[in-house]
Order: structure tokens, then C-alpha cells, then sequence
């Protein structure tokens, strides 16, 4: 299951802004390094810890620390990520590598032998020489990547050449101890590129040149390895066929590439160039032949095959190849199954393989009934079983899950989704219905951070940067402006407290002169979280006091004033009393109201 990781910053400078998925070995993420100035796209890959045992942990420790060496050397060259850092946190170990900006070779194969995306043999040409030279060097590294897919080589943007990715040499300690490789555990997007021997703990240099092989064939055939039909006499895929454009001796390349038995396959990528650089290119034409089903095992049989389908006249090392070249002979193992198909487990096993055809494309039941398909006398049946509770666990956590993210996205409830929808298993059928929720939470916290973020540049702009600052804590960590946000919080909280100083300022010259009122006003404007507001408070109490006395004295004078102002006007009043023509004036004035 994955962990909810977005936002998060490691070692303080490497913040998780998306996910990228999870495999057997640990979960991926996408990360900007806060630290450089234009805020870098890096790789996080956290690796999978089983147990938190000191005894398993130490162990581990000493394995990442060693590996991690190896990784640090492959990165220097030029179509390998380089590692920038390795380091543990929370007993957890992480890697941080180079992003590399471009797509998925995905993007570019052919899917359901559309005519029009069918590669050319010269395009399947460039693309093994620049492949097979990454693999040259990692494998005089003592290095098997050990899963070539389409999905780990990057078409890099700038220059168009391909860089693998995901190097699977790190695993878990405890992954190492099984001798077989549990189906279930093996990524959807890897079965069919994974050769045989790798299921056995067997896996081999040349087990990447056989998953080199099938995304050739795929190029060029339009179909994934899982659609290529098996011969039931050889127990290898059938992949050339009359539609196929391709030379008989890029043909027999190809097929040597992917033998079911890796020791009859090319023992190098080294030597897999050198076949490239005999091939004549120029005098190729493609044939449309007849498949048929033999298999040439010696370089004596191969004369007489290649006598008898007319194949044009070809360097030593086409006859040298041990495999046939008629169009049915270049064929392939069966992948991620390693036993023939006579064989009773083989079914069984296949069994297993459809059950988890279908758990991933959503239909647990079926699979549930394939997986229960498998007697209990087949060696198959343990995995079988434990498939079963797993597939059950993980699809009543998935719908759980799935329900909660629907309803909090619903609500408004924004980062809820997005944590619940990062809870959801490594299921293909979930992780689709989750993607619209992820999409769409995403949408409406970037509509809100764009809302909350005009807000709080209005309020700052005023000079309200605490209300500047509660809007910008209003903004999920998920959207990304987080950088931006940060900064703004940063700025405006060291604004919000100058500003508190400065106020803080006026308060004291204010009480200076004796203006209380003004001063308390002052000190009620500085906020809760800055330095001074403890000093603030303190004096808000005595400005309020001096406040109080003042306006008690102001009283105390204007009663004193009010009363000095009657006794003089009563005093007055009586001295007028006395004056001649007084009571003449009251009697003339009366008789006029009367008139």
C-alpha cells in the first residue's frame, strides 16, 4: 500500500510532490529540490522495509549503503540518471536521482499491429544500438538491471536518445530469500519482458537482452509479448508471421535474443553489436514466407534450412546462429513462465498468470475462481491460496478506500481525497478509478489556491498580513504553488512582524504625550504570533489603566469646570438683581407678551 507522502520535505530540501507508483522494491515519487535556485525535478525512490528488527535493519542498512556505491558509478554515464543522494530518515531509506525530462518509449510502440505505427527495420535497428550500449556498460559493472521495459526507457527531450531508468539491483533483504518469484508480486507492465530464469533466483546478464528483445518485436509486430501465440512442440512464442517486415537476418538476431533457455541465447550484449555491424542492410528485402515449425540446432542444419527457404546469401554469423530461420523459428520463451508446456504445472501456473490478468482489470471474482481452479496437488496451489487472501485484503482496502476519496471529493474536502486515494492498492482497475478522483481534487485545489492566493496579495497589500497569512494556511499543501505559498508565508509573517514593531513604536510615542486612547489602539492591532505581542499585551493593561485614570481626571476637571461656571452665572444673576431699570425692563417685557 502507499503512504501518504505529498508535500512532505526530506532532509529538509527534497519536498514529495507527486507519485509516481509502487513496485516490489519500494514506492516512486516526483520531487523539487527547494534548495537551488530554479527549484529542480528530482526522482525520490523509497525503498520497501518488511520488519523494523534492528538485527533486519542493520543488515539492510549495510546492503543500501554498498549498492548504492554501484548506483553512484552507473550514473556517470550519459544515458543512466545520476544519483544525487542516499540517505535514511525514520529508518527509512531513500534515493534521490535525476529526473530526466521526455516520455515513456510507451508513447512510441505500435499497439494491435495498427500498420501505420509499425516500426521500420532501421528504426528497430537504432533503437537496440542505443539500448544495447547502456547495457554493455552496466554489465561489465557486474550489474543486471533486471527489468528492461518499456515503461524504464525515457526518450530524453533535449536529445532524443534513451535513458534507462528504475535499476532494480537495490531490493529488499528478504525478497532475496525466496527461491522462486511470486507472480503476484511481479508489476503488470513487467510480465511478458521478465525472462524464465529470473523466476527461479537463476537471472542472468543476458536476461536483459531477452526483455531487449521482446520490445523489439513488439515494434515491429504491434503486439505486446503476452498476445504472441506459443508453439506447442518448441514452448516458444510464434512472433514473425507473413505480415511481418523484416530480414530473415534481423530476424534470427531477434529470436537468439529472446530463447526460452538463456544459454542458448546471446551470452553478451557485446556480442549482440557485433551481429548488428555483419548485418547487410543495404541488400535486405522483406520476405513473405510460410511459417513453419523447426528449429535448427546446429550450424549444419542451419546451411540446409536457409538452402531450402531461399534466404539470400549471409555473413558467417547468420549461419552461426543457433535457431532456425524460417518465419515460425523465430519465436520466443514465454516469459515470466519457466516450465514447457507439456508440463501439468504449466497450466497451472498459467492459470495463475490469467487468474491475475483479471484481478487487475477489475474482475475479482473470476479471478478468485481461476486462482481456486488449481488442485491442491500442484506445487502451484500454496501461491495459489495465498494469492486468494491477498487479492481479498487489498480489494476490500481498495473499495474502501476508493468510497472515502469519492465522498471527500464530494465534500470539498480536498486533501482527504487526495490522501485516500494514495491509500489505494497497486491495483490497475482502482488506480484508474482513483486517477479521475486524484485529477479532479487537483483541479479544484489549484482553482482554490489561485482564489485564496488573489486574497491574500490584496490583504497584504493593505498591510493585513495576518489576514494575508490565514488565507495562505487556507491553501492545501497538495497544489503546486507550494514553493510559492511557502515563500509568501515567510515574507508576509516577517512583514506581519515589522510591522508589529512599528506599531509597538507608535504605541510608546503616543503614551508619551499622553494620548492613551491612540496608544491602546495601536497595541490591539499587533497579532498573536509575533515577538512582541507579550511586551504589547503588558503595556495594553498599563495604557488602559492610565487610559482610565485620565479620562476619571478629565471627569474630575469638567465637574469642577461645570460647577466654578454655575456659581459665577448665579453670582452674576444676582448682582444684575440690583441694578436700576431691571424690574422696569421684566414689567415692560411682560406687558409686550401680553399684548
Amino acid at each position: 500500500m502507499t503512504h501518504h507522502m505529498i508535500g512532505k520535505v526530506l532532509q529538509g530540501r527534497y519536498q514529495i510532490v507527486q507519485n509516481l507508483g509502487a513496485g516490489v522494491f519500494g514506492q516512486t515519487y516526483i520531487a523539487i529540490d527547494t534548495e537551488q535556485p530554479d527549484h529542480p525535478k528530482c526522482v525520490i525512490k523509497k525503498l520497501k522495509v518488511s520488519c523494523s528488527q534492528p538485527s533486519y535493519l542493520q543488515t539492510l542498512r549495510l546492503h543500501f549503503i554498498t549498492e548504492t556505491e554501484t548506483l553512484k558509478y552507473l550514473g556517470n554515464h550519459d544515458q543512466i540518471p545520476q544519483l544525487i543522494a542516499c540517505f535514511e530518515e525514520n529508518e527509512r531509506f531513500f534515493l534521490v536521482q535525476e529526473f530526466i525530462e521526455g516520455h515513456a518509449l510507451t508513447a512510441e510502440l505500435p499497439i494491435n499491429q495498427r500498420r501505420s505505427y509499425l516500426w521500420s527495420e532501421n528504426e528497430v535497428i537504432s533503437f537496440l544500438y542505443d539500448v544495447l550500449g547502456i547495457l554493455e556498460f552496466i554489465h561489465s559493472q557486474g550489474v543486471i538491471h533486471c527489468d528492461i521495459k518499456p515503461e524504464n526507457l525515457i526518450r530524453r527531450a533535449y536529445d532524443g536518445k534513451l535513458v534507462l531508468i528504475d535499476f532494480g539491483s537495490i531490493q529488499p533483504i528478504d525478497f532475496g530469500a525466496d527461491s522462486v518469484l511470486p507472480i503476484y508480486k511481479v508489476p503488470v507492465t513487467s510480465l511478458g519482458y521478465i525472462p524464465p530464469e529470473q523466476f527461479i533466483d537463476q537471472t542472468q546478464p543476458n536476461s536483459d537482452i531477452y526483455a531487449l528483445g521482446m520490445i523489439a518485436i513488439q515494434a515491429l509486430t504491434g503486439l505486446s509479448p503476452l498476445q504472441l501465440e506459443i508453439d506447442p512442440n518448441s514452448s516458444e512464442f510464434i512472433w514473425r508471421s507473413p505480415q511481418t517486415l523484416v530480414s530473415d537476418y534481423l530476424a534470427a538476431i531477434l529470436s537468439q535474443m529472446i530463447r526460452y533457455d538463456y544459454k542458448d541465447r546471446f551470452q553478451s550484449a557485446s556480442e549482440v553489436l557485433r551481429a548488428l555491424k555483419q548485418m547487410p542492410v543495404d541488400n535486405w528485402h522483406p520476405q513473405t514466407i510460410q511459417p513453419e515449425y523447426s528449429v535448427v540446432d546446429s550450424v549444419e542444419n542451419s546451411d540446409d534450412c536457409a538452402q531450402r527457404f531461399a534466404f539470400p546469401k549471409s555473413p558467417p554469423l547468420l549461419t552461426g546462429i543457433r535457431l532456425g530461420l524460417a518465419a515460425n523459428s523465430l519465436v520466443m520463451g514465454f516469459g515470466v513462465y519457466s516450465l514447457m508446456n507439456s508440463s501439468p504445472a504449466y497450466s497451472e501456473t498459467e492459470t495463475l498468470y490469467k487468474a491475475t490478468e483479471e484481478y487487475q482489470a477489475g474482475d475479482l471474482e473470476e479471478a478468485i475462481a481461476l486462482a481456486k481452479s488449481i488442485p491442491s496437488s500442484s506445487n502451484v496451489y500454496p501461491e495459489a491460496q495465498t494469492t486468494i487472501q491477498e487479492w481479498q485484503n487489498q480489494w476490500q482496502i481498495a473499495t474502501e478506500q476508493y468510497l472515502v476519496a469519492q465522498t471527500a471529493l464530494r465534500e470539498g474536502r480536498l486533501s482527504e481525497a487526495l490522501h485516500a486515494a494514495s491509500q489505494v492498492p497497486d491495483i490497475l482497475y482502482w488506480q484508474l478509478k482513483t486517477d479521475k478522483i486524484v485529477e479532479k481534487a487537483k483541479a479544484k485545489i489549484e482553482a482554490q489556491t489561485s482564489d485564496l492566493l488573489t486574497k491574500a496579495y490584496e490583504k497584504a497589500a493593505a498591510k493585513d498580513f495576518s489576514a494575508a497569512l490565514t488565507y495562505l494556511d487556507q491553501i492545501p499543501q497538495e497544489t503546486s504553488a507550494n514553493v510559492l505559498v511557502k515563500q509568501k508565508l515567510d515574507e508576509y509573517k516577517k512583514k506581519q512582524q515589522v510591522r508589529a514593531i512599528y506599531l509597538l513604536q507608535q504605541a510608546y510615542n503616543q503614551a508619551a504625550v499622553g494620548e492613551f486612547n491612540t496608544a491602546v489602539n495601536f497595541l490591539q492591532q499587533i497579532p498573536k504570533n509575533t515577538t512582541v505581542y507579550k511586551v504589547a499585551q503588558n503595556k495594553l493593561i498599563e495604557y488602559t489603566r492610565k487610559q482610565r485614570i485620565q479620562a476619571k481626571d478629565r471627569k474630575i476637571r469638567t465637574s469642577k469646570v461645570a460647577s466654578a461656571a454655575s456659581a459665577t452665572y448665579e453670582q452674576t444673576s444676582k448682582q444684575r438683581s440690583f441694578e436700576p431699570g431691571n424690574q422696569m425692563q421684566e414689567v415692560n417685557v411682560t406687558t409686550i407678551s401680553n399684548l
